[in-house]
């Protein structure tokens, strides 16, 4: 029966070995990347001036309602801390 390798030096050196060599990156690679960048951004479907304000709106709200939860949840825990502290002295 073979005895396989379990030492994990050995078995990175076979890999590198036998994984390929990394490509040169090619010139103009910064022109390819902005002319794709351009196609793909014609590609998106952006919303209209009515979604942003609706969805504005939205956030907006669940921001004041989860800031007023979380006051609500600090005023009562510093009260219990406070009555806990003043029971001690």
């Amino acid at each position: 029966m073979a005895k396989k390798e379990t030492d994990p030096k050995a078995a990175a050196k076979a890999a590198a070995k036998s994984a390929p060599k990394a490509e040169k990156v090619k010139k103009g690679g910064l022109k390819k990347y902005f002319k794709d960048l351009k196609s793909e951004i014609k590609k998106v479907v952006w919303p209209s001036r009515k979604q942003v304000v609706n969805n504005t709106g939205v956030v907006m709200t669940v921001m004041v309602i989860t800031g007023m939860f979380l006051f609500a949840i600090d005023t009562g825990l510093a009260a219990v801390i406070k009555a806990l502290l003043s029971i001690g002295s």
